[in-house]
């Protein structure tokens, strides 16, 4: 018999594990294995550089000691390590993430612990052309300190859809990977080379202005190592290796699928396993949505300074950013707005691809300091 007689049937949309998530809505329960619990340096750093980013203000105990906040803080979507909301039903049912609006209330600030609580927000029925029959997932995560002060709040939401549906709709089906010139790689290298991070340096509300761009950054071209380096900061949902991986998999068979040798093993390999890939209906792997998100932070707080403040990010994932993409973050001010004291400008913030598709959108909020009087 070959692998596929003998595997036990995953994916499908069943009826009764619906009534059983739905049944779920609105119960708050706290994480019992957050990836990061202490946001130690190590922690920060490693996360940071998963992402590309070297903002002194995360990194360099001496720049943080020397700004507003004393020492070094997190990057805003560090928080996603501490634990990412993830509802229990729908067994085998793969998830599309879709997007997540964050509202930061304060910063983590280095060797900080975070408690981390999720609930199921909403579940609403769609139909889709990438995979028919699919559910749309919203999940609510909330970062607290030990002394139960929130320090951010985050709505994810995601499609969950059955992977045979979307192996035989998929709208990714005629999609090719992109093979690069060697002046298509020298103006991606120069774009790294030309990255500007704010820092110290303070950015005024009164300097700015409707219409004034972001300075760009890139990512890419996208490989799996990128995405290695990712999950060396961020955790994932299902890295559970050896004895541990196999105590988990007793517990939840459904979460695993097995692969070409007949092995179990997790959905997460969707981000690195080609063939896996091609099984769920794409040309191949792609990123993580919170990845992609994290990154236009990056663009927002490389562009407002230490002295700014990103207070509300909210990104919708609008198209796979496949192994081989390259993404341009760019972003510019819509909008300058006085709350007393307090001045607040409003970006709107986008991934591009090389094929010139945008592949996430967004909107950003975020607190400027105002010029001395």
């Amino acid at each position: 018999m070959t692998v596929e007689e003998t595997a036990e049937p995953h994916g499908l949309i069943k009826d009764d594990e619906v009534a059983e998530l739905r049944a779920q809505v609105g119960i708050e329960r706290q994480l019992r294995e957050q990836f990061h619990e202490i946001a130690s340096a190590d922690a920060i750093r490693h996360f940071a550089h998963g992402i590309g980013d070297t903002n002194p203000l995360w990194l360099d105990p001496a720049h943080g000691a020397a700004s507003r906040f004393e020492t070094n803080i997190a990057p805003p979507c560090f928080l996603c390590s501490c634990g990412m909301p993830r509802s229990i039903g729908l067994k085998g049912v793969h998830a599309l993430y879709t997007g997540s609006a964050w509202t930061f209330d304060r910063p983590v600030r280095v060797g900080e612990r975070v408690v981390t609580s999720t609930r199921l927000a909403e579940l609403a029925e769609k139909t889709g052309r990438f995979a028919g029959r699919q559910f749309l997932e919203v999940d609510e995560a909330v970062y607290r300190s030990e002394q139960g002060e929130t320090i951010a709040t985050m709505r994810s939401h995601c499609m969950r859809v059955e992977r045979a549906g979307a192996r035989e709709k998929g709208k990714y089906a005629d999609l090719r990977t992109h093979l690069y010139s060697t002046e298509e790689l020298a103006e991606i290298e120069a774009a790294y080379d030309a990255e500007e991070i704010r820092g110290a340096l303070p950015r005024y509300w009164e300097t700015v202005r409707v219409g004034d761009e972001l300075a760009p950054i890139v990512k890419g071209p996208l490989t799996v190592t990128d995405m290695n380096g990712w999950l060396l900061g961020w955790g994932g949902m299902f890295i559970r290796p050896h004895g541990i991986g196999q105590r988990w998999r007793k517990r939840h068979p459904a979460a695993y699928t097995l692969d070409a040798r007949g092995v179990p093993d997790v959905p997460e390999r969707v981000h690195w396993d080609t063939e896996f890939a091609l099984q769920s209906g794409l040309p191949a792997p792609y990123d993580y949505g919170p990845q992609r998100i994290a990154w236009l932070s990056q663009l927002v707080t490389n562009w407002m300074g230490d002295d700014g403040w990103l207070a509300e990010l909210e990104v919708q994932v609008r198209r796979l950013n496949l192994v081989g993409d390259t993404t341009w973050c760019r972003g510019e001010v819509t909008a300058c707005d006085l709350d007393g004291d307090r001045g607040t400008v409003t970006c709107a913030v986008r991934a591009v691809n090389q094929r010139g598709e945008e592949t996430a959108l967004g909107t950003a909020t975020v607190e400027l300091p105002r010029k001395p009087a």
